[in-house]
């Protein structure tokens, strides 16, 4: 995972297809969360929030008034999801653009009181593309046997798979589309350095020439 935290800004963080954390959060703090997805991939997060009380030195369950803003921006830095939710939530997106995808999250009270001994506890659980299904949920929908549940889940991995590989391979267009422009600045640099160096040879040849002239010394 990367990390990097500033006040009012942004932390990068590095999340797997399926992953839980928590980390602590400050009242003008912004926490920034950088998931790399492949296009038409869905992603669920789910977060709840504790408050450290001072009483009982331990993190509590937030007061109903305490929310948090989610913020979603795709890798063209366009904001795809902005909303505000409580002190528990679940928010749901799909990406259309395979790349990193940026998921902010911060506090929406700017009462100090709240935050109490300045501790703020988030919960983050964000789940990428099959791990969003609830399979529970669809075998009993769709009435399903379990080796059709079983069928469905290899399904879904498959494509899973198929999606991960197209973004590998978008993935490396783009770093040989960065290598090779690279390698032409890096050769056109070498060409202007030779040529500056001719240049500048024959420049003090000719210099030298004219001074031992005038010095009548050929």
């Amino acid at each position: 995972m990367r990390l990097a935290v500033k006040t009012e800004t942004t932390v990068v963080t590095w999340i797997y297809p399926s992953h839980a954390l928590y980390f602590h959060i400050g009242e003008t703090e912004k926490k920034c969360f950088i998931e790399e997805i492949p296009d038409e991939t869905m992603v669920i997060g789910k977060y709840r929030t504790q408050l450290w009380d001072k009483q009982t030195s331990s993190f509590l369950p937030s007061t109903p008034g305490l929310g948090m803003h989610v913020e979603i921006k795709d890798p063209d830095t366009k904001i795809i999801l902005s909303r505000q939710y409580g002190s528990d939530g679940r928010f749901t997106f799909t990406s259309h653009t395979p790349g990193e995808h940026q998921i902010c999250l911060h506090s929406n009270s700017t009462k100090m009181a709240l935050f109490a001994g300045g501790k703020l506890r988030v919960h983050l659980d964000i789940q990428v593309g099959e791990h969003t299904n609830n399979y529970p949920e669809i075998a009993a929908k769709d009435k399903l046997t379990e080796l059709q549940l079983r069928v469905r889940q290899l399904l879904d991995q498959v494509e899973q798979i198929q999606k991960e590989q197209n973004y590998q391979r978008y993935r490396e267009e783009r770093f040989r589309m960065t290598s090779e422009s690279t390698n032409q600045r890096v050769l056109w640099w070498s060409i202007a350095q030779t040529l500056i160096l001719i240049v500048t040879g024959i420049w003090q040849m000719k210099h030298l020439k004219s001074f031992f002239e005038a010095k009548k010394l050929v």
